[in-house]
């Protein structure tokens, strides 16, 4: 039996179940639609202390206190982004969790890669931002439901530009979406149903890898993607240099003017 549609859900969203079935993803399942939340993180967190199971996914097309890295808001228009998290059990430490994001954030800049033109190019501002010409089209935020020092469940919530073309005065100079670089004929206007399957696909396919093996086998695709290398960066303790690359435990290679080299293993690095 067809299920009621979801009253102010975009239909863009209508065949989601059909296609996580259809490529036989083992996460995106079940699904809650949610026309507003609070936060789709939050929604996943209080699921998992309810023992929701591995890979349950909550999509809203509104946020009241949507939020990005080091606490601060995201924004995502209504109808216009993507804004989903998905709960996973996987088996890992709270050290692990840094690689994790890392994970995911590739996983969101391949989604991205796969829904723009191929003269633009999407690429990873560490740790784990999605950039297209420089300004944002994507973010990434991995929190864990922890019982002492256990980690029972990793939230993955990521907030996706997809058809906005105009953008809030606070943002406009550095935000930008995957309607302004779509691809071409057939491809016609970004699908959200499309880009979050492709996004659920590649961390079906990395996190728990990543988890259990490290970045090692996914290394070569941060080299490839790495938007801060060979550009000079300052960083919250006041690390000035130049980035040299992401190294194997997920860390920020910096060598500062004096010819030293520094690693940033948390945080954020800032173009100069």
């Amino acid at each position: 039996m067809k299920r009621d549609w979801p009253r102010g859900i975009g239909r863009d969203y209508e065949k989601l179940e059909e296609e996580i079935a259809a490529r036989g993803i083992a996460i995106g399942k079940p699904i809650e639609l949610l026309e507003e939340i609070d936060s789709t993180n939050d929604a996943a967190k209080r699921a998992a202390k309810r023992d929701a199971l591995h890979g349950a996914l909550f999509v809203a097309e509104s946020q009241s206190r949507g939020r990005g890295r080091q606490g601060r808001a995201w924004i995502g228009a209504r109808g216009e982004s993507i804004l989903a998290s998905v709960l996973l059990r996987v088996k890992c430490d709270a050290r692990d969790l840094p690689p994790i994001s890392l994970a995911v954030g590739l996983a969101a800049r391949d989604a991205v890669a796969r829904a723009i033109d191929s003269s633009a190019r999407a690429e990873i501002k560490w740790p784990n931002d999605v950039l297209v010409a420089g300004k944002k089209v994507a973010g990434v935020l991995v929190e864990a439901v922890l019982t002492g020092a256990r980690v029972d469940a990793v939230i993955v919530g990521v907030g996706i530009n997809v058809h906005q073309r105009d953008f809030p005065d606070e943002i406009a100079a550095r935000a930008t979406s995957i309607a302004l670089f779509a691809r071409d004929g057939s491809h016609g206007a970004p699908d959200r149903a499309r880009v979050l399957v492709d996004l659920l696909e590649g961390i079906d396919r990395d996190v728990a890898l990543v988890a259990s093996r490290g970045l090692g086998l996914v290394h070569a695709r941060f080299v490839a993607a790495d938007a801060l290398r060979g550009k000079r960066v300052t960083s919250e303790d006041g690390t000035r240099g130049e980035a040299i690359g992401i190294d194997l435990d997920g860390a920020l290679r910096v060598k500062r003017d004096d010819g030293t080299i520094v690693r940033l293993v948390s945080g954020e690095a800032h173009l100069v």
